[in-house]
């Protein structure tokens, strides 16, 4: 069997769907691949996808929920705020001061959309958006076929030996696109899979590749 497909297929036998992105208001809606459901929600995402940078989703929800209760989580919510309250409010994230600048600077080019999908390239190029960030932007905001790596799929991975230590984020995203592409034809499935198996790989690499040794007593050594 095709091994990315394998993990993928076990990891979702032991936790089941995971439901991401969780929206303010429905949380982690398993099985229901709608959302987001409109504008609000899509910029939710992009948000949020920005303040998870370098820190957990736990603080992430913690700086969303500031934002909630000061009406801002909009565009012109977050426009019409002062700039010291916006730091205040996302301050649980850490690096505030990096990140408002992040987050003004996404605004810009999210209202030049003017309701379109942006296009991979034109993401990466908004200061602050790398590619994790563009893909999680791409994949949960906006639906698209756009796997997102983070740093728990790439110690797996390389624990498995399917991929060395350094191995560029592209190339491992490459790889599990292709992978999953090889074993799953229809582009609605294909999607659903991207977005749990993410999730999945997140919620198996607090357990497993969170701190070193990494993949300490993980079952997929053993079947994989």
């Amino acid at each position: 069997m095709n091994r990315v497909y394998h993990i993928y297929k076990t990891l979702y036998e032991m936790y089941g769907p995971q439901g991401w992105w969780p929206i303010l208001g429905h949380g982690y809606h398993k099985l229901d691949y709608t959302f987001p459901h409109n504008e609000d929600e899509i910029f939710e995402v992009c948000l949020g996808s920005i303040l998870t940078q370098n820190t957990t989703f736990t603080s992430v929800v913690k700086s969303l929920n500031n934002l909630h209760v000061k009406s801002a989580l909009n565009v012109y919510g977050i426009e019409n705020m002062n700039i010291l309250e916006l730091k205040e409010a996302i301050k649980p994230c850490g690096y505030f001061n990096q990140k408002t600048r992040y987050i003004l600077e996404f605004i810009k080019f999210y209202k030049s959309l003017d309701g379109k999908v942006p296009t991979r390239d034109a993401l990466l190029s908004v200061i602050g958006i790398g590619e994790e960030s563009a893909d999680s932007i791409l994949l949960y905001g906006y639906n698209q076929l756009e796997f997102k790596v983070d740093a728990y799929t790439k110690r797996l991975l390389s624990e498995l030996g399917m991929i060395e230590p350094k191995t560029k984020y592209r190339d491992i995203k490459n790889l599990v696109e292709t992978s999953l592409k090889e074993c799953i034809k229809n582009e609605v499935e294909l999607l659903k899979t991207y977005q749990e198996f993410h999730a999945l790989l997140v919620a198996h690499g607090k357990s497993y590749y969170s701190k070193k040794p990494y993949g300490s007593g993980c079952v997929l050594k053993e079947v994989i």
